[in-house]
């Protein structure tokens, strides 16, 4: 595996954990672009218009490097919007940013960068742990400071929240580079060729199944009683989506087991051949939270 693979493999990765927490805000506001390999002679943020709101993390252990989001203004007040139940495409144009809606926007940011982080250490196969994320207000670029500077290499991917522009770079140095390969290459040497390999077989991630979604402010939920009923966006008979990390792959119906309690039937599994689990297999069960 060369850099520019390795790096679309990564940049990969870490769009898709942060498009998997946008989504949770808008579910159907957001729109992801391709991923960009930059080159060492071209800014990653040269696309970026100001003023507007970043947050950069550097790792601490594990490997050297960062993440930086960067969402303007408007894009910044749409996305506080939603993190407080409101619709964020009411939000009108022109506006400043007040001290809630910063603090929101920060919460939101320090999610994204910190499943950035989970994203990259699974590349790897090692844990990652990063600083506090800084989110900031910046007028020009100027302002990034030392830690916006282009190591060497560099990915970018584009998303649309609520009509808004943001923008994901992750700066990568050469060493992260050689030890990413090495962690790739190794990774899939170790591969058989069975769908699924003995390498795969011991990773653990965490699997749920989602019911429905609702969208309330957070005063109304702070201020639930205890046997609340909270409608879903769905009825009571239709099939559920289970995710896998983040990713959606199978969609099934919930039941309950002989025992009193909760298991789901899988119906279909996403992503394959037929794109359908037989009616006649036994249930598959795995533990859901309501």
């Amino acid at each position: 595996m060369n850099a520019e693979q390795a790096l679309l493999r990564l940049g990969t990765s870490t769009s898709e954990a942060v498009q998997s927490v946008l989504e949770m805000f808008s579910p159907d506001g957001v729109t992801q672009g391709s991923v960009r390999v930059v080159p060492p002679d071209e800014s990653p943020f040269g696309d970026v218009a100001m003023p507007a709101i970043a947050a950069d993390v550097s790792y601490v252990d594990g490997v050297t490097g960062g993440n930086v989001l960067v969402i303007g203004i408007e894009g910044a007040r749409r996305m506080a919007a939603a993190m407080t139940g409101m619709d964020p495409n009411a939000v009108e144009a022109g506006g400043e940013l007040s001290e809630l809606e910063f603090s929101a926007v920060g919460e939101a940011m320090n999610q994204m960068m910190s499943a950035a982080a989970v994203a990259t250490g699974k590349v790897l196969d090692e844990e990652v742990e990063i600083a506090p994320p800084e989110v900031r207000q910046l007028s020009s670029l100027a302002e990034g400071g030392a830690g916006w500077d282009h190591p060497g290499h560099a990915t970018t991917v584009t998303f649309t929240f609520c009509g808004a522009p943001c923008l994901l770079v992750q700066l990568v140095p050469n060493a992260f580079i050689v030890r990413m390969t090495r962690a790739l290459d190794e990774l899939t040497e170790s591969h058989d060729d069975t769908p699924l390999g003995a390498a795969l077989r011991d990773v653990s991630i965490r699997v749920w199944a989602e019911l429905g979604r609702t969208r309330m402010s957070s005063g109304r939920i702070v201020t639930l009683p205890g046997g609340a009923v909270v409608e879903l966006d769905r009825e009571v008979d239709a099939p559920i989506d289970l995710y896998a990390d983040g990713m959606r792959f199978a969609t099934g119906r919930l039941l309950v087991t002989d025992d009193g309690s909760l298991a789901v039937r899988i119906e279909q599994v996403l992503g394959t051949s037929s794109d359908s689990a037989s009616p006649s297999s036994p249930p598959t069960h795995t533990e859901v939270a309501v």
